[in-house]
């Protein structure tokens, strides 16, 4: 247990900000040890996996623990199904690489997504076409109150876009230690719809694309677009995508004829990067933050220097001005502390 510890190497965005105290946990048994010693003294606890998902706008007044539980482990169901049980700690997309290379699908479309595994089902990670809950079996939860592990099923997630019972009524009750997923062996359904991956496949020469390729398309689709977190701070895509009534898209309609969205029943799904760069926020700069030049969902430590307050109020500008221009407000996908 480490005391006044900077949290600054914990979070992508390379914010400045210090833990009362910190530890790291590679066990059971030792996560129960920190969160005993968070009790005892009175003390709140944050649970940090990759940092990939956090704003840091203050100092932590409490317990910050690592989670570094590590291990993967495969179980055969049948000739074309596996089970895939990962710890918490695991990176995101080596996992996803470990599945590729034995040739397991699934995860492919969710290449290059930063963080550990043991937040993928609290956000219900997402991208181009499959969700954490399509292929999601059950996790194992420490609760924090009885300290008993329990488990939790697809059902009991109640996994919605980009949320779960972990960031609702179970928020700040449960740690997730690891995550099972359901992968194909050989009967791999190939996901291909979005314009960006047949587009990239196009470009690779490829027309029978197998997992390996969509990996490939998703991996260079993200890195010509998004910033990496080691060269300058963000945390990936800063809002959720509104979704609207279509009545309120259909008037937008008249007003906007080239707002785009993405009907659901009685709902639309709206881009919040093309809400944002209407705004004229890609690639504006204000102090130390701005908006990334060719992905304006993503906000970026422009200089390295800038404190999570500045994060924040820049994000909250992004807001105020998307209200007041379409008169939808936009909700941050990153959790700020």
């Amino acid at each position: 247990m480490q005391e006044n510890f900077s949290l600054k190497p914990y979070n992508t965005f390379g914010v400045e900000a210090k833990a009362r105290y910190f530890t790291e946990v590679q066990t059971i048994d030792e996560l129960k040890n920190a969160i005993h010693f968070s009790t005892s003294h009175s003390l709140p606890l944050l649970f940090l996996g990759g940092g990939s998902n956090v704003l840091l706008t203050k100092d932590f007044e409490g317990v910050a623990v690592q989670l570094n539980l590590r291990g993967i482990y495969e179980e055969n169901v049948d000739e074309n199904s596996v089970l895939i049980t990962a710890k918490a700690g695991e990176n995101w997309h080596n996992l996803v690489m470990f599945c590729l290379e034995k040739n397991y699908g699934g995860l492919e479309n969710l290449s290059l997504i930063p963080g550990n595994v043991g937040t993928s089902p609290m956000q219900n990670i997402g991208a181009y076409g499959t969700e954490i809950k399509d292929i999601f079996v059950s996790c194992k939860v420490l609760n924090l109150q009885t300290l008993n592990v329990e488990d939790f099923d697809l059902k009991k997630c109640r996994f919605g876009y980009r949320d779960s019972i972990f960031k609702q009524e179970g928020k700040g009750k449960y740690v997730i230690l690891e995550v099972t997923f359901k992968l194909t062996k050989k009967d791999h359904h190939i996901k291909t719809e979005y314009g960006a991956i047949k587009t990239q496949l196009l470009k690779n020469g490829i027309e029978n694309p197998t997992i390996q390729d969509v990996s490939k398309a998703v991996i260079a689709i993200r890195q010509s677009k998004l910033p990496d977190p080691k060269m300058i701070g963000n945390a990936g895509s800063f809002f959720k995508n509104p979704t609207i009534p279509l009545l309120q898209f259909e008037t937008l309609k008249t007003q906007f004829p080239d707002i785009q969205g993405y009907p659901n029943g009685n709902m639309v799904k709206v881009p919040a990067g093309w809400l944002i760069e209407q705004c004229g926020w890609k690639g504006k700069q204000i102090g130390n933050v701005a908006s990334h030049q060719l992905q304006s969902l993503v906000i970026i430590n422009a200089t390295g220097r800038a404190t999570g307050k500045e994060i924040f109020d820049f994000s909250t500008a992004i807001i105020n001005s998307v209200k007041e221009k379409f008169g939808i407000e936009l909700e941050r996908e990153v959790n700020i502390l």
